[in-house]
């Protein structure tokens, strides 16, 4: 017979890693990863502040529009989790709400990223509780399941293993792999610094703009400037 899983991380990013990546915007670790990493517009950013969201993923895959298994993760979930729902990208029922919102805020989760809808979403709002969602419904959700805790999940193609380190912000959510972390670290902090240099380029008139007809002038058809 077929068994759910419910299984304990076997292993987390660290700390020290979640705290130096916590203010890395996700577009720029998303150019260090090619571009070909994040889940795009999948999930969005719900809450109030511009607080960002890091830590390591608690996954749930879920039945689309029942929680049941969410409900049981967020009790056993550790204080920094970021728990990472995949309810499939359904956006007819909420999977979660200000209920289970404010308990898993109680608890200590550094914030819940649902690939599917959430309900609520005035007090969420108000709040600066990192919550991403797919979306909003007023339909509550079922509570039956099935689903598992702590296996592999899929959000909108952006693979997440529990435990690989979990960022978002106002662009949205990306993931970085366990075994990556601390590899990628010192491009994405490299390239940070180049884009607050090329910022103040910008602002002062002074950045360089002959890329673009070079790159225009490499196509292999012409271009007529009128």
């Amino acid at each position: 017979m077929y068994h759910l899983k419910f299984r304990a991380p076997t292993r987390r990013v660290s700390k020290a890693n979640v705290e130096r990546y916590r203010n890395m915007p996700t577009a720029v670790v998303g150019d260090c990863m090619l571009r070909i990493h994040g889940c795009g517009a999948a999930v969005r950013p719900i809450y109030s502040a511009s607080s960002p969201l890091a830590g390591p993923a608690y996954t749930v895959k879920t039945r689309p529009g029942d929680n049941l298994f969410v409900h049981k993760a967020i009790d056993r979930a550790s204080e920094g989790d970021v728990l990472i729902v995949d309810a499939g990208g359904s956006t007819t029922n909420a999977i979660v709400g200000e209920m289970m919102l404010t308990h898993a805020e109680t608890r200590g989760l550094a914030g819940v990223v649902i690939y599917g809808a959430i309900r609520d979403s005035d007090h969420v709002a108000r709040h600066a509780f990192p919550v991403f969602a797919s979306g909003v419904s007023q339909q509550g959700p079922f509570q039956s399941g099935p689903g598992h805790v702590n296996v592999p999940i899929a959000i909108n193609g952006m693979v997440v293993m529990p435990g690989d380190l979990v960022l978002g912000d106002r662009d949205g959510v990306i993931s970085i792999p366990f075994d990556e972390v601390d590899e990628l670290y010192d491009e994405v902090f490299t390239r940070a610094k180049g884009e607050e240099a090329q910022r103040k380029r910008v602002r002062d008139g002074s950045v360089a703009r002959d890329w673009i007809d070079k790159r225009l002038d490499e196509m292999p058809y012409p271009v007529n400037f009128e």
